[in-house]
C-alpha cells in the first residue's frame, strides 16, 4: 500500500477578501495557522489579527473571512 493514513491532518487558513475586481469576485490569502488562531475586526478597515503573536495580518476593505484549507503532504 502506497497511500499512507495520516491521522493528524495538518490544517492551515485561507483569509478571503474583497477583489477591487467586483462584488462576486475574492482574493485569498494563505496563513500559516488554524482559523481559530485569528481575530477579526469589523469597521471602516477591518482587521485580522494572530491571536498567538498580535500581529496584524490583514488591514482593509471588508467584509472577509477565514476558512480553513487542507494541507496535502505536498503544501507543507
Amino acid at each position: 500500500m502506497t497511500d499512507s493514513l495520516d491521522l493528524f491532518e495538518r490544517t492551515s487558513a485561507l483569509l478571503r477578501t474583497p477583489s477591487w475586481l467586483g462584488r462576486e469576485v475574492h482574493e485569498e490569502i494563505a496563513l500559516a495557522f488554524e482559523p481559530g488562531d485569528y481575530k477579526i475586526t469589523p469597521g471602516d478597515r477591518w482587521t485580522v489579527v494572530l491571536l498567538k503573536t498580535g500581529e496584524t495580518v490583514y488591514s482593509g476593505i471588508g467584509p472577509v473571512e477565514i476558512i480553513r484549507r487542507e494541507l496535502r503532504n505536498s503544501d507543507s
